[in-house]
């Protein structure tokens, strides 16, 4: 019986801490044989305030988080013992695109992601997504600092 992860989603800010976190999540999944899901979700509620937002600049945003992520992504796809990875951006409201679009539709065994380090004002007005996953998912969260 195989007590490893099968499933390693990795959720990623584009903060400093983003290598970090996605380094771990490499070598959680090298570890464990699992396939590795890289999820961003790009944050709309700024954007929706205004009404609408233009295309191209959800595309460039898009485009930057994969230029930050390209050079650890190449050593994944390189990586033998890590079976198949896949990179899933979203675009909306951190929370429910986190939780609908990606986790649920994913699965995962395990979900890593990183610890801002929030001061406790902006905490307690915007929250964690850490603590979000912990109450809102069925599987393990590993959260690296």
């Amino acid at each position: 019986m195989n007590e490893g992860y099968a499933k390693v989603f990795v959720s990623l800010d584009g903060t400093e801490q983003q290598d970090f976190v996605l380094a771990r999540a490499i070598k959680v999944a090298a570890n464990n044989g699992a396939k590795l899901i890289i999820g961003h979700v790009i944050d709309s509620t700024a954007l929706e305030s205004a009404g609408s937002y233009p295309v191209d600049l959800v595309n460039g945003l898009e485009e930057a988080f994969k230029n930050s992520i390209s050079k650890q992504l190449e050593e994944v796809k390189a990586n033998p013992n890590i079976p198949e990875v896949e990179v899933m951006i979203r675009a909306g409201r951190i929370r429910e695109t986190l939780k609908d679009e990606m986790l649920d539709v994913v699965k995962p065994d395990l979900v890593l992601c990183g610890a801002r380090g929030l001061s406790s004002i902006k905490y307690a007005l915007l929250g964690s997504i850490s603590t979000f996953l912990l109450r809102n998912t069925d599987c393990d969260i590993l959260v690296v600092k």
